[in-house]
C-alpha cells in the first residue's frame, strides 16, 4: 500500500488544468477566471456625494458651529441619476443626494443631520474637514486598473466587481466532465424493483452529488455486471469524459475484473491500494491525461476516497488554486479506539463552544454504514500509528464544508 501522502503527490502531479470557455457573467459564480480582468472606466465616474446633505465650499462653513452656523443659501436640489447644470459659488449650497455627481464650485458635502433650513436658507452647524463626504473620480477604480488575476474563485463580492465594471462575458476554466459508473450484480438501480438478492445502488448517486460540489459535471453511466463484455461497454463510455470514476471492481475477487478492462484500454496505472482507511483498495491511472479512478464498492468506502482523492484532482482541473478543506484542532469529546497501520478518516461530528471546536464520532464507522457520512460535517483524521484517542486530547479534524454548531 502506498503511504497516503505519496499517493496524493502522484494523483496531482498527473492532473492537468483543463482549458478555458467564455461564459455569461451570471453564470460564473464558483469557477475560476481564466483570464485578468481590466477596468475600462473610472469608477466613481466623477466625485459623488457619501451623503445626503449639502454640496458646499468649505471656506464658508470653516467657523461653523452649534452657537454660529454658516447660512447659505440654496441654489436647488441634485439627485443621483441627475447631472449638475450649475456650479457652487461662495454663500451658496446645493441640497444633494447619496451617489450625486458634486457640482463644480463645491468641494465638501454637509450631511443632513447637521443642517436646517428654512425657506432657501440652511444653517450649518459643523465645519468638518474639506472634503468631507465625498467620493473621489476613481477612488474605487480607475480607468485600466487590474480588478482580478487569472485564478481567482469568483464568489459574489468577484462577480460584483465584474459588473461594477461593465463586463457581460467572463473567460473561466472549463468544468471538468465527469463519467460515473458503478459494478456489481447485486445492484439494482432506483428505477429496477429489488429482490432478495439486490441492493440499491447508492454509490452513483452519492458520487454525482460530490463531483457537482467539487465543481464537476456529472454523467452517470448506470451499472455495468461482473462481466468483461458489460465492463468493456461501460468503461469505453465512460473515457468519453474528462474523469473516469468507477465504484466496485477494484478489490481481489474472482469477478473483479475493472483492472483487466482497465489495462485493455491502455492505462497508465500508478496505484492500485493507499493506506488509508476507509478504502484502501483504492485505484489511480491515466488514459492519455485522463483520470481514471477505481473507488472501492463498499458506500463509505466510495465517498471518503473520493473525498480523500477525486476532490482535489476535479479542483485542480477546474482551475482552483487549492483543493483541500479546511483542517482545524479539535478537543475529542469521547474515547476512540482504532487500529493502527493506516491514516483512517473517521466520520465525525464537530462543533464550536468557548473558543474551540470539540468532535465526537458520528457512531459505528463501518464501511458500509452510509448513515456515518449523512450524520458527518467533518473527518477526524488519525495517523497510521494512532491506537486511542482520549478525552480531552487535540486531535485534527477535516472540515467537510457543513454547517458546524457555534454554542
Amino acid at each position: 500500500m502506498r503511504p497516503l501522502e505519496e499517493a496524493l503527490k502522484i494523483v496531482l502531479d498527473n492532473t492537468k488544468v483543463l482549458g478555458t470557455e467564455r461564459i455569461p457573467l451570471q453564470d460564473t459564480y464558483g469557477r475560476v477566471l481564466g483570464e485578468d480582468v481590466y477596468s475600462s472606466l473610472y469608477l466613481p465616474p466623477w466625485d459623488n456625494s457619501a451623503m445626503d446633505g449639502y454640496a458646499v465650499k468649505w471656506e464658508d462653513i470653516r467657523e461653523a458651529s452649534q452657537d454660529r452656523p454658516a447660512k447659505l443659501h440654496i441654489m436647488g436640489d441634485l439627485r443621483a441619476g441627475g447631472m449638475p447644470d450649475k456650479s457652487v459659488r461662495n454663500g451658496e449650497a446645493i441640497r444633494i443626494m447619496t451617489g450625486a455627481p458634486v457640482p463644480g464650485g463645491a468641494d465638501t458635502v454637509v450631511r443632513v443631520e447637521d443642517t436646517k433650513f428654512e425657506g432657501n436658507i440652511v444653517s450649518i452647524f459643523r465645519s468638518g474637514k474639506m472634503g468631507e463626504n465625498v467620493r473621489k473620480k476613481g477612488e474605487n477604480v480607475r480607468k485600466g486598473d487590474l480588478v482580478l488575476k487569472t485564478g481567482t474563485t469568483i464568489g459574489s463580492g468577484q462577480l460584483g466587481s465584474m459588473a461594477m465594471v461593465g463586463k457581460p462575458l467572463v473567460t473561466v476554466y472549463r468544468k471538468p466532465v465527469v463519467m460515473v459508473m458503478s459494478t456489481g450484480d447485486e445492484l439494482a438501480d432506483l428505477d429496477e424493483d429489488l429482490t432478495e438478492n439486490k441492493i440499491p445502488n447508492s454509490n452513483s448517486y452519492a458520487v454525482a452529488s460530490q463531483v457537482s460540489e467539487a465543481g464537476g459535471i456529472p454523467h452517470i453511466l448506470g451499472i455495468a455486471r461482473d462481466t468483461k463484455e458489460s465492463l468493456r461497454e461501460k468503461i469505453g463510455q465512460g473515457l468519453a469524459g474528462d474523469v473516469l470514476i468507477v465504484s466496485g471492481g477494484v478489490s481481489v475477487g474472482q469477478y473483479d475484473f475493472v483492472k483487466d478492462i482497465l489495462k485493455e484500454y491502455g492505462i497508465d496505472m500508478k496505484f492500485w491500494s493507499v493506506g488509508i482507511k476507509p478504502g484502501h483498495p483504492i485505484a489511480f491511472g491515466l488514459v492519455g491525461e485522463r483520470p481514471v479512478f477505481g473507488l472501492p464498492g463498499n458506500p463509505v468506502s466510495t465517498m471518503v476516497t473520493f473525498e480523500v482523492f477525486a476532490r482535489p484532482v476535479l479542483l485542480k482541473m477546474g482551475g482552483h488554486p487549492l483543493f483541500f478543506r479546511p483542517l482545524v484542532d479539535a478537543v475529542a469529546e469521547e474515547e476512540f479506539h482504532d487500529r493502527p497501520g493506516r491514516t483512517h478518516f473517521v466520520r465525525a461530528i464537530v462543533r464550536y463552544k468557548d473558543g474551540k471546536y470539540l468532535v465526537r464520532s458520528t457512531g459505528t464507522q463501518g464501511s458500509g454504514v452510509l448513515m456515518s457520512m449523512a450524520y458527518a460535517n467533518s473527518f477526524m483524521v488519525l495517523s497510521s500509528d494512532k491506537e486511542k484517542v482520549l478525552p480531552g486530547e487535540v486531535v485534527k479534524v477535516q472540515l467537510l464544508g457543513g454547517p458546524v454548531n457555534y454554542e
